[in-house]
């Protein structure tokens, strides 16, 4: 983990991930984050105690027949599983090879199902590209690995969480250094603003 992240998810959003109630294609880009913040990591298990402290007032229901001998053997099988070490949130999916998607632009396909014209990707970008100038049709955010870029918000480096959605227009251009490597979340597709813009929107599957 590192202590220079400058950029986080919103309290909103780390509740909503503590409660499960992200869909599969952002919370992968939260939990991303999170595998790099102690700041957040603390705030999620927070909320998660208050979860488990409000489940704990709740009325009790009736259980399901045969439901104790199920969780009891979930159990038994996690405990029964070898272990090869600490998971990354990313271990679970498949990830595709990396395409051309334009000059510097490189991008994979990361296997978590497509909900809602929502698809989940990774994206790498040399030093030195602008990306173009864009809008969202839906949401967008974005966890960077490796590298920085930055826009009129800031500079985004390791670490550090983007949450744009379709109020949101900016040109991102990748900083100096080492090659830029993010998880990016998107629903809809970017769209871009030129004229040239628009001309080649259809080649790019963004």
């Amino acid at each position: 983990m590192t202590d220079a992240i400058a950029h986080h998810p919103t309290d909103e959003t780390l509740a909503a991930f503590a409660s499960g109630t992200l869909d599969e294609a952002r919370g992968l880009v939260v939990s991303m984050h999170l595998s790099l913040c102690a700041a957040c990591s603390r705030k999620v298990e927070g909320y998660e105690a208050i979860g488990g402290e409000l489940l704990e007032q709740a009325t009790p229901l009736s259980m399901e027949p045969g439901a104790l001998r199920n969780v009891l053997r979930l159990i038994e099988e996690d405990f029964a599983a070898p272990e090869t070490g600490p998971k990354q949130p990313l271990d679970r999916y498949q990830l595709g090879p990396w395409r051309w998607v334009g000059p510097g632009v490189r991008q994979r396909s990361v296997s978590v199902p497509e909900v809602s014209n929502i698809k989940v990707f990774m994206l790498k970008a040399a030093p030195g590209t602008r990306l173009p100038y864009h809008r969202h049709a839906g949401y967008e955010w974005t966890c960077v690995l490796e590298g920085a870029f930055e826009h009129q918000f800031g500079r985004y480096g390791p670490g550090d969480f983007d949450e744009a959605d379709e109020t949101m227009e900016h040109k991102p251009t990748v900083c100096d250094g080492d090659p830029c490597i993010c998880i990016v979340a998107l629903q809809g597709n970017i769209v871009l603003q030129s004229r040239l813009g628009r001309i080649i929107q259809p080649l790019l599957r963004l």
